[in-house]
């Protein structure tokens, strides 16, 4: 098999299966931001997003169409070290009044420790994804999103360099990045602009109109025991979903031994609300 130049590492560690096609679903929007979980801390998260004008074409035949559809799925996440969590996710969507599961996701994050607290941050997620049929024209699939951040006087600047590979015979690898730059208003609020684009197949972006850019106006802030990511979406080619609403609603539980408010896991964090995502405007 070819290796694709960019991936040559990887795909000599796999040479019996072929770079595939990525899924079509915005269970998640969020830029990463490094934050994670507290050792031996669980947290969730619920994702929901929904499409107010989107593309009416599906991605591929028998795909899922955007256009009109909700799309999420709750995050679960543990903390291992204050460098690693896991995580688990199960999206899905709601098109027609009918709901679709797209199976599970499984990641591992790894970050700078107290990345909350670093002017300089970073850090690198792995996530794998086993798809349905509506969602993607392959069953598996890995996301690999490196994660460069920095903070000064209250404005923070995030990249999410981001690689989505398909394994099987329709196989493509797609470079999907994620920015976002944020203001802090006041200790718990931020307000920004999230960016999330899918180039298309590394080695041959597509032509312009077919690629996805989605520009979000975003708020990040606290209610009561909860953090809250709200970000409206507008599409700025033919190939984007034109208008999005997407949610982030998210709860960390109490260090076990620890305060009960020791959580360090802001909603702006990567996978973690206010920052992550996979993702991007038509696969965030």
């Amino acid at each position: 098999m070819t290796c694709l130049r960019p991936l040559r590492w990887l795909a000599c560690l796999l040479p019996s299966l072929l770079f595939a096609a990525p899924a079509w679903a915005v269970d998640e929007i969020q830029v990463y931001n490094a934050g994670i979980a507290a050792p031996g801390q669980w947290t969730i998260q619920q994702h929901l997003n929904y499409v107010g004008q989107g593309v009416k074409q599906p991605p591929f035949p028998g795909g899922l169409v955007s256009n009109g559809s909700v799309n999420g799925t709750p995050e679960f996440a543990y903390g291992v070290t204050d460098w690693w969590e896991v995580g688990l996710y199960l999206p899905f969507a709601i098109q027609d009044q009918q709901f679709l599961s797209d199976a599970v996701k499984l990641r591992t994050l790894f970050v700078s420790p107290n990345a909350d607290q670093r002017n300089f941050f970073y850090g690198v997620n792995f996530e794998i994804s086993n798809s349905t049929p509506k969602f993607s024209q392959t069953r598996f699939g890995l996301e690999i999103r490196p994660i460069v951040g920095v903070r000064k006087n209250d404005w923070e600047f995030i990249v999410n360099p981001i690689v989505d590979i398909g394994f099987g015979k329709n196989g493509q690898a797609d470079f999907a990045p994620a920015v976002r730059l944020a203001r802090k208003l006041g200790e718990d609020l931020y307000v920004g602009l999230e960016y999330y684009a899918d180039f298309g197949e590394i080695g041959r972006f597509s032509r312009l109109p077919e690629q996805q850019h989605t520009l979000f106006a975003v708020t990040d802030f606290k209610a009561g025991m909860f953090d809250i990511n709200l970000g409206l979406g507008y599409g700025l080619t033919p190939s984007s979903d034109r208008l999005v609403v997407k949610t982030i609603v998210g709860y960390a539980f109490p260090v076990p031994g620890g305060r009960p408010d020791a959580s360090q896991h802001p909603l702006t964090n990567p996978v973690n609300p206010m920052s992550r995502s996979a993702a991007r405007t038509a696969t965030y």
